[in-house]
C-alpha cells in the first residue's frame, strides 16, 4: 500500500499537486475490532497511534478505508459504514487510511478526514471474496479486484467433475467465506451429479469434541477426495490436528486461500496434503514492489508497534527497550540485512495479492483523479478505463496439468457397464446405486444408464445385452435332424406305395387283387403316395405358395383317400348282408356308383378349400411371441374355421369309414379286409385325436413337424394295415390266391 501511495505521490500525471495521506491499523482478525475501528475513523476519534505520514489538520472523518482481508470483517464493517457511503479497498490483514505528502504540495488528501468534502460512492476489496458481497442492495458501494467465490466454488466443482470424483467430502470455515463459497459449491456439484458424503464446518477456536467429531467422520467415510474450503488460517489448526491422527491417502481440493500457501506446505511434515489440486489467484508481478518491500530499514524508527514486530518476528530478534523476558533474546540493530531472509514475504508468492492491494489503491487514486477535475456539469459518476482489469467480473480458468500418477477414485458406486441400468439405493444419494441388468429384450449401450431400451421386434439383445441383434429365423429345414428323419420317413412311404401298386399291378388278374374292386385299390395306392408326398410341402421355409398348398394337397388327398377305403368297406358290407338270390341292391354299388361316390366326396372338400383360399387363405408369418430371441416362421392358418372345416369333414368320412368297416368285421375270414379295414380307422383316428392337443401345444416348427407326423403315421396306418396282408399272400402265400380260397370254399 505504501508503495502504490509513494508511486501515485511521485506522479505528476495521476492526483497532480495533491497528496495522499494514510494511517494503518491493527484489527488482529476481530470483527469487532474492525467495526470499533471502522466507526472511530467515520465518527473521526482516533483510537490507534498512526504508523506514519503527516497528520491531517482537520477532524478525522475518512474518505476511504481499506481493509478488512476477510469476507465477514468486511460484510460487518461495510454493513456499519454502508449509509455513509465511505469506500473501502481491501488490505491484507489490516484495516488503512491513507496520509502522506507530496513536494511540493498544492493540496493534502487526507483518506481519513473530508477536506472537499467529498463522498466516493466506492467501495474495493483485495481479498474478500465471498459471493454474498456482491448483493448490491445490501452492500452497494462495495467492490472487489478479486474475482467472487461464485466463480471459483463452480470452478471447483467442474475440477471435481473432470477428475471422475461423485463421492466426496466438505469441511469449510465457519464463517461467510467458508459457508456460502460451499453452498455455491455443493448447488453446482448436486448439477453434475457429484454427491458429498459429509459437509461439515470448522473454526480454528473450536473445542476438541467437535474437531475430534470431524476427525472420526473423515475416517468412518468410504469418499476418498476432501474439498476444503478454508482459511488459511483454518487450515493451520486443521492441517496440526489431521497429522496427529495419520490421516493420508486423502485427495485434497483445496480453496485459494491455503492452496498456494508455502507456510502450510512446509507444515504438512506428514504429507497428509500431499497431491493437494485447487485454484489460485493468477500471478501478477508489479515492477519495483519487491526491491521497495526488501529495503525495509529504515522502519525500526517509525516507532510504530506493528512494523517493530514485524522487524523482531522477521529476524527472531528484540530491540533493546522491548526485550521480553525470554532467555537470552538476540538484540535487533536495525541493519539486519533482509536479502537472507526466506519466506513467504520476501520470496515474493504473495505478489499476487499484492498486486490487488496495489490496484485497490489506484482505484481509490484515480477515483479522486475523477472527481478533482470534475467541473459543475461533470458526470458524477466515475469510471475507470484504465482499471477495468480490477472492476469487471472475472472468471477463473481451470488449466490441468497431467501428471504421470495414478488418479485416486473416489465413488459411492462404480459405474454401471453397458447392459445395466443405475437403480438408485433407498435412502441414499442419487451418486450411490446398484447396477441391474437390463431385461430380457432390453439393452443399454452407454455407461451409467438409468433405463434400458427395448429392441425392435425383429432384434434381440446380445449376450452382454449392449447391443441388438437381427433375431435368428427358425423354421423346419430339410437341413436340420429332425426335417431329414420326417424327408426320409415322406420318401420311404412313398416308396413303399410304389412298390404295393407295382406287385399289384403285376398279379393284378389274381383273386386277392381283382377281388372287391382292383381300380379302388389302385386309386388308393395312388391317393396314399400323393399324402406321403403332401408332407413334404410343411417342410422348409414358409412362402405365400407353400402355405396355401400344402393345407390344400393335405385335406383334398386325405379325402380321396378316406374316401377310397370308405367305398370299399361299403361294396363289402352290401354285398354280404344283401346276397339273398334274386337282390338287385348290388346294382347300386358297381363300379361306376363307386366311382362317383369318390369323386363326390372329394369335391365337397374342394368346394370347402376353394372357400377358404377365397376369404382368407393361409400366409406365411413371422411369430416373435413363440419364443424371446427368434422369429418363428410359420403358416398362419388365415380363417380358422376353414382350416378346421376341412380337418372335420376328414374326421367324419373317417368316422363313417370306422362304422361300416366294424359292422363288416364277421364277414367270411377268408375274403373278409374288413377288419383289417377297422383295425386302419382305428390306428387313423386315433393318430388325429391325439394330434389336435399335440398341434395346439407345441411351439413353433414343433407343430409343423406333429402335422407332419400324424399325416405320415396314418398313412402308413392304411398302407400296412390294408395292403400288406395282400402282398403277404401274393408273395409268400400264393397257395390262397384263389378263387376259392377268396370265396371261402378252400383250406385256409
Amino acid at each position: 500500500m505504501r508503495f502504490a501511495i509513494e508511486e501515485i505521490n511521485n506522479s505528476s500525471d495521476l492526483l497532480p499537486g495533491v497528496s495522499l495521506g494514510y494511517k494503518m491499523y491493527d484489527t488482529c482478525g476481530s470483527i469487532a475490532r474492525g467495526i470499533k475501528v471502522a466507526l472511530a475513523l467515520v465518527n473521526g476519534n482516533e483510537i490507534f497511534s498512526a504508523v506514519s505520514g503527516v497528520p491531517c489538520t482537520r477532524p478525522a472523518s475518512v474518505q476511504t478505508i481499506l481493509g478488512e482481508t476477510s469476507s465477514s470483517p468486511c460484510m460487518a464493517i461495510s454493513t456499519v459504514i454502508g449509509p455513509f457511503y465511505i469506500p473501502m479497498v481491501g488490505r491484507i490483514g489490516r484495516n488503512v487510511r491513507i496520509s502522506g505528502k507530496k513536494n511540493p504540495p498544492t493540496k493534502t488528501i487526507c483518506l481519513y478526514c473530508s477536506t472537499l468534502s467529498i463522498y466516493i460512492i466506492l467501495c474495493i476489496s483485495h481479498f474478500a471474496t465471498c459471493a454474498c458481497l456482491s448483493d448490491k442492495t445490501k452492500y452497494p458501494s462495495f467492490l472487489r479486484t478479486i474475482p467472487s467465490d461464485y466463480y471459483q466454488s463452480r470452478a471447483l466443482a467442474h475440477l471435481v467433475k473432470y477428475f471422475g470424483w461423485t463421492w466426496v467430502g466438505a469441511i469449510r470455515t465457519n464463517d461467510d467465506y467458508g459457508n456460502n463459497g460451499m453452498a455455491t459449491f455443493t448447488e453446482t456439484a448436486q448439477q453434475l451429479g457429484i454427491c458429498l458424503e459429509y459437509s461439515v464446518s470448522f473454526f480454528r477456536t473450536d473445542p476438541y469434541e467437535k474437531i475430534q467429531k470431524i476427525i472420526e467422520t473423515i475416517k468412518a467415510s468410504t469418499s476418498k477426495v476432501i474439498i476444503a474450503f478454508l482459511s488459511h488460517m483454518d487450515m493451520d489448526v486443521l492441517i496440526n490436528k489431521l497429522s496427529v491422527h495419520g490421516l493420508t491417502g486423502y485427495q485434497w481440493v483445496g480453496s485459494e486461500s491455503w492452496i498456494s500457501d508455502s507456510q502450510i506446505a512446509a507444515m504438512d511434515i506428514h504429507h497428509i496434503l500431499d497431491g493437494a489440486i485447487g485454484l489460485s489467484i493468477p500471478k501478477a508481478h508489479v515492477s519495483g514492489l519487491k526491491e521497495f518491500i526488501l529495503n525495509v530499514k529504515s522502519l525500526n524508527s517509525s516507532n510504530n508497534e506493528l512494523f517493530i514486530e514485524f522487524w523482531e518476528t522477521l529476524f527472531s530478534c528484540k530491540f533493546k527497550e522491548l526485550n521480553s523476558t525470554a532467555e537470552n533474546p538476540r538484540e535487533c540493530t536495525g541493519h539486519e540485512d533482509m536479502t537472507g531472509v526466506q519466506n513467504s514475504f520476501t520470496d515474493m508468492s504473495l505478489m499476487s495479492i499484492f498486486n490487488n492491494v496495489y490496484k485497490g489503491v489506484y482505484a481509490v487514486a484515480h477515483a479522486l483523479h475523477k472527481i478533482l477535475s470534475c467541473n459543475e456539469t461533470c458526470n458524477k459518476n466515475v469510471q475507470f478505463n484504465k482499471l477495468t482489469d480490477c472492476l469487471k467480473n472475472r472468471t477463473f480458468v481451470v488449466v490441468i496439468v497431467h501428471l504421470s500418477i495414478q488418479v485416486p477414485v473416489s465413488v459411492c458406486s462404480e459405474k454401471c457397464p453397458p447392459g445395466t441400468r443405475k437403480v438408485l439405493q433407498k435412502g441414499r444419494p442419487v451418486c450411490c446405486y446398484d447396477c441391474i441388468r437390463c431385461a430380457d429384450g432390453e439393452i443399454s449401450n452407454i455407461t451409467d444408464s438409468v433405463s434400458c431400451v427395448r429392441c425392435l421386434p425383429e432384434f434381440w439383445p446380445n449376450q452382454k445385452k449392449d447391443a441388438c441383434i437381427k433375431k435368428e429365423a427358425v423354421f423346419l429345414s430339410y437341413e436340420e435332424i429332425m426335417g431329414a428323419l420326417l424327408t426320409a420317413a415322406s420318401l420311404f412311404g412313398t416308396c413303399m406305395t410304389t412298390g404295393v401298386a407295382l406287385i399289384f399291378f403285376k398279379y393284378r388278374k389274381t383273386p386277392i387283387v381283382r377281388a372287391n374292386n382292383s381300380e379302388l385299390s389302385f386309386l388308393l395306392l395312388f391317393s396314399l403316395t400323393l399324402c406321403f408326398l403332401c408332407s413334404l410341402t410343411f417342410i422348409g421355409q414358409p412362402s405365400e405358395w407353400s402355405c396355401m398348398l400344402r393345407h390344400v394337397a393335405f385335406g383334398i388327398t386325405f379325402v380321396l383317400c378316406i374316401s377310397c377305403v370308405l367305398g370299399k368297406t361299403m361294396v363289402v358290407l352290401v354285398a354280404f348282408r344283401t346276397s339273398r338270390p334274386g337282390s338287385n341292391v348290388m346294382k347300386w354299388f358297381g363300379p361306376a356308383q363307386q366311382r362317383l361316390c369318390v369323386t363326390g366326396f372329394t369335391l365337397i372338400q374342394v368346394f370347402i378349400c376353394v372357400i377358404w383360399l377365397t376369404i382368407s387363405p393361409p400366409f406365411p408369418f413371422k411369430n416373435f411371441k413363440e419364443f424371446k430371441d427368434k422369429i418363428t416362421l410359420e403358416c398362419a392358418l388365415g380363417s380358422v374355421v376353414g382350416y378346421w372345416a376341412v380337418l372335420g369333414y376328414i374326421g367324419l368320412l373317417s368316422l363313417l369309414c370306422f362304422i361300416f368297416a366294424f359292422l363288416a368285421r364277421k364277414l367270411p375270414d377268408n375274403f373278409n379286409e374288413a377288419k383289417f379295414i377297422t383295425f386302419s380307422m382305428l390306428i387313423f383316428c386315433a393318430v388325429w385325436i391325439t394330434f389336435i392337443p399335440a398341434y395346439v401345444s407345441s411351439p413353433g416348427k414343433f407343430s409343423v413337424a406333429v402335422e407332419i407326423f400324424a399325416i405320415l403315421a396314418s398313412s402308413f396306418g392304411l398302407l400296412i394295415c390294408i395292403f400288406f396282408p395282400k402282398c403277404y399272400i401274393i408273395l409268400l402265400k400264393p397257395e390262397r390266391n384263389t378263387k376259392k380260397n377268396m370265396m371261402g370254399k378252400g383250406a385256409p
